[in-house]
């Protein structure tokens, strides 16, 4: 059963000049693993980190690195949750977390899908 959605766009222009003027941003918003990569892919995933927050309902004890978007065995993005965002989701009784990002035209939009 789905027991949330959420969807996020990022633009992408803006998105690349708050990293550029504001490097603390990259290490405070993404998990090492995800640090090193280009500025759209990380607009993708803050956008994907938002769409999860709107799927579970609230945010609260949830910090950024608590969501890491991670491929899954196929390439598919996913996530890895840990923290507050793994309490959250467990409370919930959320048994998975199903992702789509596209950046594309200028934006970087994510869906997802939490199913109990």
């Amino acid at each position: 059963m789905i027991a949330g959605i959420g969807v996020d766009v990022v633009d992408l222009a803006r998105f690349e000049r708050a990293i550029a003027s504001t490097p603390q941003l990259v290490p405070r918003l993404f998990a090492q693993s995800e640090r090193g990569l280009v500025a759209r892919s990380l607009a993708g995933r803050f956008a994907a980190k938002e769409a999860l927050i709107k799927a579970l309902g609230e945010s609260t004890g949830v910090r950024w690195h608590d969501m890491e978007v991670v491929p899954d065995a196929h390439g598919s993005p996913g996530f890895r949750v840990t923290g507050g965002a793994a309490a959250l989701v467990a409370a919930r009784g959320i048994t998975a977390l199903h992702l789509s990002i596209r950046p594309d035209g200028g934006v970087a939009v994510a869906m997802v899908v939490a199913e109990t």
